[in-house]
């Protein structure tokens, strides 16, 4: 029987021999064979990317991880997927399968901001030259390809300030000059948007957030294509950027209401943003609800839903009103990451580098202009209205 993705999601493989409705957590290091000849063979199938049920070697994984493998293969419709520790494991899992010394890569100017320092600050050791384009400018973007850039590193929408480019028009261009692509899918997943399909060679997600959905658990997973599935095998086997069996545990528990939770978001997110549009100091929301915006349109030609995360341009001459006005929300959490079920609060320092954000090149804002981000979570969304309002009164 074909089945949807949501009843899908519900219906991973169970635990049999134990007869429990979850996948069971399986903790390994030394896997063992009956042969020589079992294990020589079963390490050929692996490398095949032949379908297996346990790895040769903790390292690249246990039959947990293979599992939440299966799910988001599926989920992706990938070739394979690769799974890391941390969400950021699956950005440098990328590029240092990818690039090597005298190589190019080309990174939008809104991408996350360890991204960007890695490739700012990590990949200049290795003889490896990042340049940054204008999201808002694909002549830019154009322009900057040369004959040696290698890979082309995308996020969308973009990272706090969530400018949404043409993704086909990338992937066009890239496949033309023979450059591999990478696209940072962590704000609409692959349930809203599947970047193989598209064409790109790589497609990531910060498991971290939506995936887990529950604040718990860490991991990243970046599906690929089969173009580049022994370069990433490569890297992977050698790195050790592994996840573990508890994590993996966590991230399918999170996976089975995805659908579910960010359909919420997404509702809540639309009854805060009806408030924010009509407060005088806000002067722009970053996020696609504007049908006459350009975001907007790009939003609308390749995704098939939102979440409940977005920005908002706060004027005001005064940053310390803008601070004590978050600082006074009661119901948002101050602090990093997002994707769970609780709505999170933080100003972001867009303007000069500091340990977790970088400066941009190209987003153009006022002196009086701030930009802090909101993370919309399963609360009543008039909770958190009344929240905002008692401490909107704060910005100056």
């Amino acid at each position: 029987m074909k089945k949807s993705i949501s009843t899908f999601l519900k219906h991973p493989t169970k635990d049999s021999s134990n007869r429990s409705a979850n996948p069971p957590v399986t903790r390994a290091s030394t896997i063992l064979f009956n042969s020589m000849q079992e294990l020589h063979q079963h390490e050929k199938r692996i490398k095949q990317n032949k379908k297996v049920s346990y790895y040769s070697y903790g390292r690249y994984g246990s039959t947990t991880t293979i599992e939440l493998e299966n799910i988001l293969k599926k989920l992706e419709e990938a070739y394979h997927v690769f799974l890391t520790g941390t969400g950021f494991g699956g950005v440098a899992l990328a590029i240092m399968s990818i690039c090597r010394p005298g190589d190019e890569i080309l990174v939008s100017d809104n991408v996350y901001g360890p991204t960007k320092e890695i490739s700012e600050e990590l990949v200049c050791e290795f003889n490896i030259k990042a340049k940054f384009y204008d999201p808002d400018n694909f002549s830019d973007f154009k322009n900057k390809i040369t004959n040696k850039t290698k890979m082309i590193l995308v996020e969308n929408p973009g990272s706090n300030t969530f400018e949404f480019q043409d993704l086909a028009k990338i992937v066009q261009l890239a496949k033309r000059k023979k450059i591999f692509t990478f696209l940072d899918n962590t704000w609409g997943t692959p349930l809203y948007l599947k970047p193989l399909k598209i064409g790109f060679d790589m497609s990531f997600t910060s498991a971290t957030k939506y995936y887990s959905g529950h604040s718990d658990a860490m991991g990243g997973s970046l599906a690929v294509n089969k173009k580049v599935f022994k370069k990433v095998m490569f890297f992977y086997k050698l790195s050790g950027y592994r996840m573990s069996a508890d994590e993996a545990y966590l991230i399918i528990r999170g996976l089975r209401t995805l659908d579910v939770r960010l359909k919420q978001h997404y509702e809540n997110t639309k009854v805060v943003i009806n408030f924010l549009k009509k407060q005088k100091k806000i002067k722009e929301i970053l996020y696609p609800h504007n049908p006459s915006s350009k975001n907007y349109k790009l939003w609308k030609k390749y995704y098939s839903g939102a979440n409940g995360l977005f920005s908002i341009v706060v004027k005001s001459k005064k940053k310390s009103s803008v601070v004590r006005f978050v600082n006074s929300l009661k119901l948002f959490g101050i602090g990093y990451s997002w994707g769970g079920f609780e709505s999170l609060v933080i100003l972001q320092n867009l303007r000069d580098t500091t340990k977790y954000t970088k400066k941009r090149k190209f987003f153009r804002f006022a002196k009086d202009e701030h930009i802090v981000r909101l993370h919309i979570g399963l609360e009543d969304p008039n909770d958190l209205i009344k929240d905002l309002k008692s401490s909107l009164k704060y910005i100056r």
